[in-house]
């Protein structure tokens, strides 16, 4: 039986890759490693040696060796009492683009949902499981964040999205720029009488942050801010239904309609058009978030979407930087222009 033999009861090691090389054992594991001090010479044959006895390094073995897991552990909180099934679609196209940012730095992602508790578990980068954690998902679940907030206090190796607090660091949307770019969006198809709705009050922090970024876009084209209007309801899309009614049996006079999140845009799409209101012809609705969904709503809904991809690199970046090398994030939004808006 040959070296080179298929037959897997023998396992290639390093020393037969010296031997084929003719070089020593601890040279082969500076070559394969990219150790600047082998010659290029020198790299080529053990490259080649190591390729003709089909042997290639144990990434993970070496790193842990190096003190490194090659992982990103990534936590998505969710409400509690809701599984799964039940979480914001868009921490789901968040939660993908972050294990697509940390495949590209050739780390695996071990993902964790946490609802309860009971479940709360953060301690992946001191029992050596992760190089480093990502925390994303709703800011409603506030046992959840108080136990990663504590969590922080003890780790740097931690990058929060959708965090309650800021004193942690955290990646966000621009949300200032987003408010500003759908009142200017609306302000363009006509309209005049634009409401904001959302709960500026609540923990989403965000939420305020794109109300003030609605009444700099308000001031700038010579318009009149009104509050923001607060809905109830048991998720967004049944808020969204919630923020129609109450604007429709109180005669407030609007014909634009600016939503947080997507989730509540989508609701009051359905509401509007039980109730006859023509959209984009009666009042131009534009969210936030950049929801897939939105482009199988009657009408496909115009929405402020961030970008994914960079807010997924910028998560992990930030989770493996060193504590000195962390600062907030904010990541780029862009108008994704549908019907809802004439």
């Amino acid at each position: 039986m040959t070296k080179e033999s298929s037959d897997n009861r023998y396992r290639v090691t390093s020393i037969d890759v010296a031997e084929r090389a003719g070089v020593s054992q601890s040279t082969v594991s500076r070559a394969l490693a990219g150790s600047e001090t082998i010659t290029e010479a020198t790299r080529r044959r053990v490259e080649q040696a190591a390729e003709e006895l089909g042997y290639h390094v144990n990434a993970r073995a070496a790193g842990l060796r190096k003190g490194q897991t090659g992982t990103i552990a990534i936590v998505v909180i969710g409400r509690a009492g809701q599984g799964a099934a039940r979480i914001n679609p868009f921490y789901y196209s968040l939660l993908g683009s972050t294990c697509a940012a940390a495949a590209e730095r050739g780390f695996e992602a071990l993902v964790s949902f946490q609802a309860e508790p009971e479940e709360f578990f953060g301690h992946y980068v001191a029992r050596r499981q992760a190089d480093g954690l990502v925390v994303i998902g709703t800011a409603t679940n506030g046992a959840a964040w108080d136990y990663f907030r504590d969590r922080a206090k003890d780790s740097d190796e931690i990058a929060f999205w959708g965090s309650p607090f800021d004193d942690a660091v955290w990646v966000r949307s621009d949300n200032l720029s987003g408010g500003q770019q759908a009142v200017a969006r609306l302000v363009a198809g006509g309209a005049r009488d634009i409401v904001f709705v959302g709960d500026t009050n609540s923990t989403q922090r965000q939420f305020s942050e794109r109300y003030d970024g609605y009444c700099q876009g308000m001031a700038a084209a010579g318009l009149t801010a009104h509050p923001p209007i607060e809905s109830g309801g048991e998720d967004r899309v049944a808020q969204g239904r919630e923020a129609v009614t109450r604007l429709l049996a109180q005669g407030t006079v609007f014909d634009g309609l600016f939503f947080a999140c997507d989730a509540m845009a989508l609701g009051a799409l359905e509401e509007l058009a039980a109730r006859d209101v023509a959209v984009p012809g009666a009042v131009g609705v534009i969210g936030f978030d950049g929801l897939g969904t939105g482009e199988f709503s009657s009408p496909p809904l115009t929405t402020v979407e961030p970008d994914f991809a960079q807010a997924g690199r910028l998560l992990v970046q930030t989770a493996l930087a060193g504590a000195d090398e962390k600062i907030e994030c904010r990541v780029p939004v862009r108008l994704v222009e549908r019907a809802s808006v004439g």
